[in-house]
């Protein structure tokens, strides 16, 4: 078995996404690799509600497949269900950049001719073509690792660029949603865990000072699970925020940062988002590899302190969270004057 795919002959692609908004955003610039091996196939992305969102009116694909949510398996009767529709559209190809053994079955279920990914989970009988998994100990930043699979399969020249795009409709929306004045967008969520979460009192600090010092408006943004970290900190904040945590889909998520001046977050999916926009970003990191996850930009400033348990990778800190207490908010104010003062482009 060869590891090259043929150039010609592959006319239908399922790209299996990953489940989480960041990491699909990092999956982007091989996702127009593919784009670019592959001009006249049409390119079908599978994925859960959330990240699915991301990809309407995305130049990379063709057609979008909304996956059930929950687990690896969400109902076997539903899954059967997914493979089964999959399997009557004949792909010629699956790519899968989702790492679970659920993926590559879902592919050979639906019958994809080829099926591609790296060989995790246990799943390596399922696949036609086998990449071996990135050594460790290179901590490679996860834009690579997706390019790097593809590479393997004699899929290469894409760009590490990442890319979203918004709507004209949706622009217009966020921008009278918003208002006039510069917007500092402030996201204290983290999903995966607490442990990546810095403290709604310093986020309240932040925001206070850079509407002092700017006189620009403060946008707090995040999912229905923050809501409490949001009215945290909009009590604790002296000025006044948009507080739109848990408002918002997707899409007016996506709209809402691409108008922002600045984003103040945790290592997030909106964090992600936000550097698919180009906008200026103050990235708070904990528990989590800044060298693997941070924000694929130039236009960002990485705020951590090193101690020997981090990264640690979980979810809920087993000791004093000192991770994240050692990063104070006069250092974010810092950074954050740092981005809004320099010319856009910089």
């Amino acid at each position: 078995m060869t590891n090259g795919l043929p150039p010609t002959g592959i006319e239908k692609i399922l790209v299996r996404l990953p489940n989480w908004i960041g990491d699909a955003v990092m999956s982007t610039p091989a996702l127009g690799a593919v784009r670019a091996f592959f001009p006249q196939a049409e390119i079908t992305v599978a994925a859960p509600p959330a990240v699915a969102e991301l990809f309407r009116s995305h130049p990379y694909c063709d057609r979008i497949v909304v996956l059930g949510q929950g687990s690896a398996f969400p109902g076997l009767a539903r899954w059967w269900a997914a493979a089964q529709a999959l399997r009557r559209q004949r792909f010629d190809l699956a790519i899968l950049f989702q790492n679970a053994i659920s993926a590559a079955f879902l592919a050979t279920l639906a019958r994809c001719r080829r099926r591609i990914g790296y060989v995790t989970d246990g799943r390596g009988f399922l696949l036609t073509h086998r990449a071996p998994t990135p050594d460790r100990g290179r901590r490679l930043h996860q834009v690579h690792y997706y390019l790097e699979m593809l590479k393997h399969f004699g899929i290469g020249d894409g760009k590490p660029i990442l890319k979203l795009e918004c709507t004209a409709e949706e622009r217009e929306w966020a921008r009278n949603r918003l208002g006039q004045g510069q917007w500092i967008a402030i996201n204290p969520g983290a999903a995966y865990g607490e442990a990546k979460r810095w403290f709604p009192e310093r986020f309240a600090q932040v925001a206070d000072g850079l509407a002092r010092e700017f006189g620009c408006g403060i946008l707090l943004t995040g999912g229905p699970g923050e809501i409490r970290i949001g009215s945290d900190i909009e009590a604790a904040m002296e000025s006044r925020p948009l507080n739109l945590i848990g408002q918002t889909t997707v899409r007016q998520l996506m709209a809402l940062l691409s108008q922002s001046s600045l984003m103040i977050t945790n290592d997030s999916g909106p964090m992600h988002i936000a550097a698919a926009f180009g906008v200026p970003l103050v990235a708070i990191f904990g528990p989590t590899d800044h060298l693997t996850t941070s924000p694929w930009t130039d236009r960002a400033e990485i705020i951590r302190e090193d101690f020997p348990c981090a990264p640690c990778l979980k979810r809920k800190c087993p000791i004093d969270h000192r991770c994240m207490k050692a990063v104070s908010a006069e250092k974010v104010l810092e950074k954050s004057r740092l981005l809004l003062a320099a010319p856009a482009g910089n």
